[in-house]
């Protein structure tokens, strides 16, 4: 188990993080997403590996032991929305980290509730105004899983939802001219 006081690091920096078009890349998917550090992104890649690597070890093993250990993976996978319940491995091999970035709890609540920015979003889920369910989540990074996404919503003391609905840009009023009516009359009873 190993002792809590030391625990286990759950990313790994890039081989060459001195590399101009790394860099760029980074930075548009953190500027994407809305990510704190680049240590989030790295803690993408790093589980994005994992699991690209049991699909790699499955598809060495014999068939009737892949055939038993396969479902297990996949469920797991399908369960957050990664792949589609009939996806294969070769669908685990083509996963970036785009696909488990758009998983997290800050990136739905911006799509869903209507943020104008990840960042606003994020400042939501941190404060607490965001709920699954009846219980409330306050990690920006949670894997929100297919069966939950539709339970996101905003807690009932939040003002969040009146202040976005006064932020969101009014539909011009259309004005309508004495000939328009005029026009629009004649067409009418002809």
């Amino acid at each position: 188990m190993g002792d809590p006081k030391y625990p286990r690091r759950v990313w790994r920096k890039p081989k060459r993080p001195l590399n101009y078009e790394l860099k760029m890349e980074e930075l548009k998917t953190l500027g994407t997403f809305g990510l704190r550090t680049k240590r989030e992104l790295w803690k993408a890649h790093t589980e994005l590996s994992r699991v690209r690597h049991q699909a790699r070890s499955l598809l060495a093993l014999r068939q009737e032991i892949r055939e038993e250990k396969e479902p297990i993976l996949m469920k797991s996978l399908a369960r957050i929305g990664l792949v589609s319940s009939d996806a294969t491995l070769d669908d685990v091999l083509n996963l970036n980290a785009n696909d488990l970035l758009s998983r997290r709890l800050q990136t739905i609540v911006t799509k869903k509730l209507g943020f104008k920015t990840p960042y606003q979003a994020r400042q939501a889920v941190i404060h607490g105004h965001i709920m699954i369910g009846e219980r409330k989540v306050d990690i920006p990074s949670y894997t929100v899983t297919v069966a939950e996404e539709d339970n996101i919503h905003f807690t009932p003391e939040s003002k969040i939802p009146e202040m976005l609905e006064k932020t969101k840009p009014k539909e011009p009023a259309v004005e309508v001219t004495a000939e328009e009516t005029a026009k629009d009359e004649s067409s009418s009873t002809q």
